[in-house]
């Protein structure tokens, strides 16, 4: 087991799922890079979840976001994904009872509803309240879309242009009109229209999720660095949006083609702070801490490193951050913006 890196430093994981896909087929060695990720966890409860936690560093709370994980598998389709919720719920009450250990896993919750519903998703949202109304926050629903389908895969499940849609903003605004927040997650190339629905919504708290996915797969082969000044004039558009905050990581996914994806062996926490450093700083530079939070974004990122492994690789990159600048980072972003509180220690 690595050695822990500065084990004292209390983190709030922002970003991981939960998921039972054991009946789902295997995807075999020639499948997708993302269904390869897949069949290494099939099986992530939240006895995975306390292992990989327990392995060392001080996580003291998470934030669930949805994975499309036990919805109801009848009723009114837009109400099906009421069920995440109310699974996660339980689990929540599971661990906070303390019988798990002292975390507080899904102290906060990010379920999915229909954007494209329009004024018309408000009982959407009031349902989820309903299921957990000490831990709902906010909704994801992703628009991550490429002309090329090689670059998604399993994943390419959504129309071009959705965030323009008037019928997604109208979603958008009934959400931002609860209080609730919106979690995104979209490929690098779509960031322009990131940018254009953050400005038209500027009451809206939209959660960037993954860096704004920097790409190095399918058409992409070979492109990602240089097509990280392309990025960077992007991730400097959004950070001009107060409205928008960063979730820092994701790069362990196979989209952005790093070779430390399914490498044997697996990277170390140096040579991932390495590879990462450039969009790590970059994007922190442009959204200050207080805008920033380190995710592990669990059990998907595990096709390139341990949960052990990667937060040492963020502690590397924040090693000459100021004491401030950490615990934004590590904790302090996550619990303003996901409002966790915390039990006193």
């Amino acid at each position: 087991m690595p050695h822990i890196i500065d084990p004292e430093r209390p983190i709030i994981d922002p970003h991981h799922h939960l998921w039972d896909r054991r009946r789902l087929p295997r995807g075999g060695a020639d499948a997708h890079p993302f269904t390869r990720v897949i069949d290494l966890s099939p099986h992530y409860m939240l006895d995975e979840l306390m292992a990989d936690i327990g392995a060392g560093h001080n996580v003291v709370a998470t934030v669930f976001v949805d994975c499309s994980a036990f919805y109801r598998a009848d009723g009114p389709p837009e109400l099906r994904p009421v069920g995440e919720t109310e699974f996660v719920n339980g689990v929540a009450a599971m661990s906070a009872s303390g019988l798990y250990g002292p975390t507080r896993a899904c102290a906060g919750i990010v379920s999915h509803a229909n954007m494209m519903l329009g004024e018309a998703v408000r009982p959407v949202l009031e349902a989820h309240l309903a299921a957990a109304p000490a831990r709902f926050r906010g909704i994801r629903h992703s628009v991550a879309h490429d002309p090329d389908p090689a670059v998604l895969g399993p994943l390419q499940r959504h129309l071009p242009g959705l965030l323009a849609e008037p019928a997604f903003r109208a979603g958008l605004a009934t959400l931002a009109s609860m209080g609730l927040s919106y979690d995104v997650w979209l490929l690098s190339p779509q960031l322009p229209e990131l940018v254009a629905t953050a400005r038209a919504l500027p009451q809206l708290t939209i959660i960037a999720d993954h860096l704004g996915t920097p790409l190095g797969i399918g058409a992409y082969a070979g492109r990602r660095d240089a097509d990280f000044k392309g990025w960077e004039a992007n991730i400097r558009a959004l950070a001009a949006c107060p409205n928008v905050v960063m979730k820092v990581g994701g790069l362990a996914m196979p989209f952005g083609g790093f070779a430390s994806f399914m490498a044997e062996p697996m990277a170390t926490a140096e040579a991932l702070a390495a590879d990462w450093r450039p969009w790590i700083e970059t994007a922190v530079a442009a959204f200050g801490a207080d805008r920033c939070m380190f995710e592990s974004n669990f059990p998907v990122d595990r096709g390139t490193c341990d949960y052990v492994t990667l937060w040492n690789a963020f502690k590397l990159i924040a090693a000459s951050a100021s004491e401030d600048e950490k615990t934004a980072l590590f904790s302090g972003t996550a619990a303003r913006v996901y409002r966790i509180a915390l039990p006193a220690q």
